[in-house]
């Protein structure tokens, strides 16, 4: 970990995820030495303020009220932001976000204007419309891992997607504005939570702040 004093990790899924997705990352990060906690939510069956809240208690009862690392993947780092953004008293060391749509997410746009869509998103279809935090403010560094360019992905069902993006999210729509550093990865939208290569440069970032060595 080179000498990173904080050492539990809280790691989030995304959307229509089972928490157990995150175990190969865990385990990578576990193997550096980090502990690991994996925070496991029902995506579409609540808001994100209930999300955040919940995690929120989970992340200060993991690690006994100590600063605590985050790795968001997809809606999992919009938990986070909100989190972070609502409870001031939550001790943030890093985040890094996977393929996270902060600024709106146009495949998911798309799903919403039909029916079955709706559904699918369920309480989360209000978080996909203009992006969740533009900007951001708080202390911790917030590092960005964007896919690119992969060959097929879920949010091109509804048609292609402009621009550089992970099958599922547009690189545009990763920006945070306030964002310590932001790196492209060439894998799709799920990938980014197993690529060893991914895992490698999250590490990189919750040790340093930054993902160039």
């Amino acid at each position: 970990m080179s000498g990173d004093p904080v050492r539990d990790v809280v790691l989030l899924h995304g959307l229509w995820m089972p928490g157990a997705v995150m175990a190969p990352l865990a385990w990578r990060l576990g193997n550096r030495g980090y502990r690991t906690h994996v925070f496991a939510y029902k995506g579409r069956q609540a808001s994100i303020e209930v999300h955040a809240e919940d995690l929120a208690r989970f992340a200060s009862k993991s690690a006994n009220g100590a600063s605590v690392h985050f790795v968001g993947h997809s809606m999992g780092g919009l938990v986070v932001l909100a989190a972070l953004e609502a409870a001031h008293a939550l001790k943030a060391a890093r985040v890094v976000l996977l393929g996270t749509p902060a600024s709106g997410c146009m495949a998911a746009r798309r799903l919403a204007s039909v029916a079955p869509g709706r559904w699918l998103l369920g309480a989360s279809q209000p978080l996909w419309l203009d992006g969740r935090l533009p900007h951001w403010r708080a202390q911790a560094p917030v590092g960005v891992i964007a896919g690119g360019t992969p060959s097929f992905g879920f949010g091109r069902l509804l048609g292609p997607l402009p621009g550089v993006n992970d099958g599922v999210v547009r690189l545009d729509e990763t920006e945070v504005i306030g964002m310590a550093d932001r790196v492209v990865v060439p894998v799709g939208h799920t990938e980014l939570i197993f690529a060893a290569r991914v895992e490698a440069l999250a590490a990189q970032f919750l040790a340093h702040g930054s993902f160039k060595r």
